[in-house]
């Protein structure tokens, strides 16, 4: 399945339907009164967020969503039908914008939230609502109001614990292959990874999180310089970063801080995160290899994804973290 994460749509609520001008006849009553019913209300146009749906590829090929008009009023006081409304499934994690504002109308996180997006107009009034002591045959009625009507942009934030940074060839893809059911391209060269993966990594009994894999960044990617820069926005609701430089690089912490800056660039917010500085492809370090110190802050890990080498200790610690992330989010939500 093509993975798409970007869309722009047109959606359109349904008008309401008139109200209706009529005068009740009858054999006995040749001068009724006025029984204008009222017109329908139109479709409202509703956003679903659906934890089965993984991209926006639906919207790529259908760019415009109209809601049903109401029904127009008649006589004897009927009312005319409600237009019938439209739901539009969308991915956790899509943020939905107004394309002419650049307004946030909604951003759409748990499975199931429903958004009221457009509203259908309101029916107008048949004449029986305007008839009064000096006016006793209305002839006129409410025409239906017009529903609301806009062009939406929007763009996919994948739902993930845990994202991977690094340069191309940093063995991101290794890894999450490694621990998770994923099952990215892997092959010796750069730029492997041309959309990101999700994989649900199993710890211990019955806990899971979530990894991203985004393709590789290199110096300049927030400003445009490779594939990194399509895909940062996928590790904005992460709750930790892992920031892998292989064990072969020329100059380690430089290859850290490159990457540090970039994030930064990107988005300050970023770096505020909890993170993980990881050395990967160990197998192949040379015997008198030292692990640096990188950061005072965050801890150093040492690990071989083919060869199995500090997985555990990896896994313990994204799990700490991730406890301790969500320990602060409902502690925030409590006060």
């Amino acid at each position: 399945m093509k993975f798409v994460d970007s869309a722009k749509i047109s959606i359109k609520a349904g008008d309401g339907g008139r109200g209706s001008v009529s005068f009740r006849r009858e054999k006995y009553v040749p001068k009724g009164g006025p029984d204008g019913g009222d017109g329908g209300r139109g479709g409202h146009v509703y956003l679903r967020a659906n934890r089965q749906l993984a991209t926006l590829l639906d919207f790529k090929y259908r760019k415009s969503y109209i809601a049903d008009r109401g029904e127009h009023g008649m006589g004897a006081r009927k009312s005319g039908k409600d237009g019938k409304d439209i739901v539009i499934g969308v991915p956790c994690g899509t943020v939905v914008r107004n394309a002419e504002t650049g307004e946030m109308m909604c951003d759409m996180v748990e499975d199931g939230q429903e958004v009221l997006i457009a509203k259908g107009g309101r029916g107008g009034w048949g004449n029986q609502h305007f008839a009064t002591a000096t006016r006793q045959a209305p002839r006129f009625a409410q025409p239906g109001e017009k529903g609301d009507e806009f062009e939406l942009e929007m763009e996919l934030k994948l739902m993930a614990d845990v994202g991977l940074v690094g340069f191309p060839n940093a063995g991101k893809s290794t890894l999450i292959s490694v621990l998770s059911a994923a099952r990215p391209k892997i092959a010796d060269y750069p730029f492997t990874t041309l959309v990101p993966n999700l994989g649900i990594v199993r710890y211990e009994d019955y806990k899971s999180f979530v990894m991203a894999d985004i393709p590789g960044i290199i110096e300049g990617a927030a400003e445009g310089r490779g594939l990194g820069i399509q895909f940062l926005r996928h590790i904005e609701r992460t709750k930790t970063l892992l920031v892998m430089v292989p064990a072969n690089s020329e100059d380690i912490a430089a290859e850290y801080e490159t990457l540090l800056k970039e994030l930064e660039k990107f988005d300050p917010a970023l770096l505020s995160k909890p993170r993980l500085a990881v050395i990967t492809k160990m197998d192949i370090a040379p015997e008198e290899f030292a692990v640096p110190e990188l950061d005072p802050d965050v801890k150093v890990i040492a690990i071989s994804s083919v060869a199995g080498q500090g997985l555990k200790a990896l896994k313990d610690e994204l799990w700490r973290q991730i406890s301790a992330s969500n320990q602060t989010s409902a502690d925030d939500a409590g006060n």
